[in-house]
This record gives C-alpha cells, sequence and structure tokens, in this order.
C-alpha cells in the first residue's frame, strides 16, 4: 500500500531533514505515528501525500510513484485516494459547512458530483453531529466543529487511504470518541488503511501498530537514522 525507501527530506532553511531508510503500510493496517514536536511526523503525511518533495529516495503507494508525479497529477492523485484530515483543518472560510465537506468534488474533475455524493455528505455530517451547521460558513464555527467538517470531508471521496494529523485535537471526550469510531469502522469496513498522527497515548491500543518518529528524526550533522522501524508497541491482530 505504501514503501518509502532511501527518503531524504531537508527544508530549504532551518536545520531540519529527514532520512527514512525504509518503511512500508500494508493495505487495511492503521497505524498510530508518535514522537516529540519536529521530529518529522507531519512532514511523512505530507511525503505520502505527494504535498512535499524528498530530495531523495522513493514514495510509492498503491503501485504508483508518487514522486515520479508533477505537481498537477500529484494533486489528482492526492484528491483520488487519499483522505486528509490536516492540523489546521484547512477549510475555506468563505464558503458553507456543506461546501467545504463537498469541495474534492469540485475542485478534482476525476471526481463526479452527485445526488449520492450529496446525500453521503449529509449523513457524514450527521455521524459526527454537525448536520444543523451544514448552512453555516466555516468561520462561524468552533475548532472542533471544524475538526468534524475536516473528518467529514476527508471521508467523502471514500479514500483508500486516510492520514490524519491529531484528528481529535480539538474535540471533548464525547466528540473524541464518536470522531475515533468514525475512523476506525471507516477502515474496517473498507480494508482502508489509516495513518494516523497523534500525542495523545490513551488512543495507541486501537492501533495494529505504532511507529515512534523519534528514530526517524536527524539534525543537520546529526546522526543518520536508524534503519530499522521500531515496533515497540501493538495491539492483538483483529
Amino acid at each position: 500500500m505504501i514503501r518509502l525507501s532511501n527518503l531524504y527530506f531537508r527544508y530549504r532553511e532551518g536545520e531540519f531533514s529527514l532520512r527514512i531508510p525504509d518503511l512500508a503500510v500494508e493495505r487495511g493496517e492503521t497505524v498510530a505515528v508518535i514522537g516529540p514536536s519536529g521530529s518529522g511526523k507531519t512532514t511523512l503525511l505530507h511525503l505520502v501525500a505527494g504535498i512535499a518533495v524528498p530530495l531523495a529516495g522513493r514514495v510509492v503507494m498503491n503501485d504508483v510513484e508518487v514522486t515520479q508525479l508533477g505537481d498537477g497529477a500529484r494533486r489528482d492523485f492526492r484528491i483520488s485516494n487519499i483522505g486528509l484530515v490536516f492540523q489546521e483543518f484547512e477549510l475555506l472560510e468563505y464558503l458553507s459547512v456543506l461546501d467545504n465537506i463537498l469541495l474534492p468534488y469540485r475542485i478534482n474533475p476525476s471526481l463526479r458530483l452527485d445526488p449520492i455524493v450529496r446525500d453521503r455528505a449529509v449523513d457524514l455530517a450527521h455521524l459526527v453531529d454537525i448536520k444543523d451547521k451544514l448552512g453555516r460558513l466555516a468561520n462561524q464555527l468552533s475548532h472542533g466543529e471544524k475538526q468534524r467538517v475536516a473528518v467529514c470531508r476527508a471521508l467523502l471521496p471514500e479514500p483508500s487511504l486516510l492520514m490524519a494529523d491529531e484528528p481529535t485535537g480539538n474535540l471533548d471526550p464525547t466528540n473524541k470518541g464518536r470522531v475515533l469510531d468514525i475512523l476506525f469502522e471507516y477502515a474496517e469496513k473498507n480494508n482502508t488503511t489509516m495513518l494516523t498522527v497523534t500525542h495523545d497515548h490513551d488512543l495507541l491500543s486501537r492501533f495494529d501498530r505504532v511507529i515512534d518518529f523519534k528514530d526517524f528524526h536527524e539534525l543537520a550533522g546529526g546522526d543518520t537514522a536508524s534503519p530499522e522501524l521500531p515496533l515497540d508497541h501493538a495491539k492483538e491482530a483483529r
């Protein structure tokens, strides 16, 4: 499903760099990514999604080498195949909740917006308890409500890969449990791979595998990262 090999990434400014000799995530696997701030967890999601491009190495997803695609092709591939829940939500403030959920279908011609898709958007909003806010503008929502809109938008295209950056960080305990249940139920029902960055260690037992990302972090001039992926945390197979 996902394979990173001999990957090297570095920002143009600052000392942060990231080396991943080898990392694989299988189809249907749910993986949590933990580690200290600045260790590259969000960068990993951006590299897999093709938002960021490595200086060297390969990113392969669904048998497509994302690192060989141009900007437009990477965008279309991402929208069609990946559901992303960004830490900063990335909602368009001037659009309604419903239009934000439907946004992937507005910007990618390969996705066809029809009544079935609209009904699915409404159903998702109902699941996360924001159906009564579909007509509101995004800038009229609380942080927790924006988070739930972002989850609905990510699930709407029924992606084969779901990636979330702190998807429950702005939610109260009740909505955190509800959103987590929705994400895991979707992944199990559709054999969807899920890659989730989290600082909430209470959630780790729900995942098939946990990656501690500090072992892939490298400061300029520092030691190279270990080629072995840490698998210190795992739950019993479902």
